[in-house]
């Protein structure tokens, strides 16, 4: 059995779900990790599976190309997380404009700490960005966050930065 990476992007329809995950179990694939969303109006999906080869899963995807953009990939042996530290949830909002993304993250990185998971939507004027982020524990919060907020007030956004409930997560 192989671990692959299974890639699936397209215009949104009713179905794409279904077709994708019938289509892979027709063939012994078993899913493990996956995201799927849509991003204005396209469908995405990344799955991380076991199954045959990625040329046998290519093929019974096949089909379904056309209007999806399908990669299916070999990633190797399962690599474990393990957590840098306790959890948090980091929130920006505010005006859209290029280099939120690379400056809020960026901080994070240079306190060793890591994005477990992020989210960004537009709805109409308001940007919304959602991560959860795992700190170290030596890491001072209160540093952090007066950081986020300077680099927040310099772009026109609001960040807060909180513990993550494990109803959060």
């Amino acid at each position: 059995m192989s671990q692959l990476a299974v890639t699936v992007i397209g215009p949104d329809r009713p179905g794409i779900i279904a077709d994708v995950t019938g289509a892979l179990a027709g063939v012994g694939v078993n899913l493990e990790d996956s995201t799927m969303t849509l991003l204005r109006g396209h469908f995405a999906m990344m799955l991380v599976c076991t199954g045959p080869e990625a040329d046998a899963v290519t093929e019974a995807l096949s089909p379904l190309g056309g209007e999806l953009v399908i990669t299916v990939r070999e990633v190797g042996p399962e690599q474990t997380h393990a957590p840098v530290g306790p959890p948090y949830i980091l929130s920006v909002h505010g005006a859209d404009r290029p280099g939120i993304v690379s400056a809020i993250t960026r901080l994070v990185a240079a306190v060793g700490g890591t994005v477990t998971d992020l989210s960004t939507r537009l709805s109409g004027a308001l940007y919304v960005l959602t991560a959860e982020v795992e700190l170290p524990a030596t890491v001072n919060v209160a540093e952090l966050r007066a950081s986020l907020e300077v680099t927040g007030d310099e772009l026109g956004v609001g960040v807060t930065l909180r513990p993550a409930e494990s109803d959060d997560l």
